[in-house]
């Protein structure tokens, strides 16, 4: 990822405070995070536009009125009533950052391949900003499971960035998605965009 170190990124700029925000809620939370979503692929493939933020954090449900405290901390505010209910229910904290009325969703992590994901994060500076972001290989998974148009353009921008992925890790952990959601056809679907040479 050192192709990203210390350049301007134009998907990125707009977006320096919230990001700063969120990277201090990660850090806080002891560095138990990843940055996700469009900003992610921004980095790592070809920026492109988005409108919010994402992150994954490994935090349990008992946790999230730490969270919520400490992202009032850093200008992150609930965006609905009944936020803790709602992240409780759903694993999923809809924050807004105050000052510039980004949204920023954070989604609290469980799973084996989220586990994996943030323990194999890598930290990337962008201007004056260090964010921690998932490898290439785990975007992609994210992204072929999310399965939206855009997630597929990603993919394979993310792909023609970085040509010797791994592409055994993106296959196991995809097949594991398609078989946990009963999609078989996932990873048929992800191949000849993984395999395109």
């Amino acid at each position: 990822m050192g192709a990203v170190e210390g350049q301007s990124q134009p998907g990125v700029e707009p977006f320096a405070a919230p990001l700063q925000a969120l990277n201090g809620l990660i850090e806080a939370l002891g560095g138990r995070g990843v940055i996700v979503g469009g900003v992610a692929a921004s980095l790592l493939g070809a920026p492109r536009f988005t409108a919010d933020l994402d992150a994954v954090v490994l935090l349990q449900v008992e946790e999230i009125p730490r969270l919520m405290r400490v992202a009032a901390q850093h200008g992150l505010q609930a965006r609905i009533p009944d936020a803790e209910e709602f992240a409780r229910q759903y694993r999923m904290v809809l924050l807004r950052h105050a000052a510039s009325g980004v949204d920023v969703d954070v989604a609290l992590g469980m799973l084996p391949f989220e586990e994996e994901m943030i323990a194999r994060s890598q930290e990337v500076a962008v201007g004056g900003l260090r964010l921690r972001l998932p490898t290439p290989e785990d975007l992609v998974v994210m992204k072929a499971v999310a399965h939206r148009p855009k997630d597929l353009t990603d993919i394979r921008t993310v792909v023609a960035r970085y040509p010797h992925l791994d592409r055994r890790r993106v296959e196991y952990w995809v097949r594991q998605f398609a078989d946990a959601l009963d999609q078989p056809q996932l990873w048929e679907e992800i191949a000849p965009l993984i395999n395109a040479d």
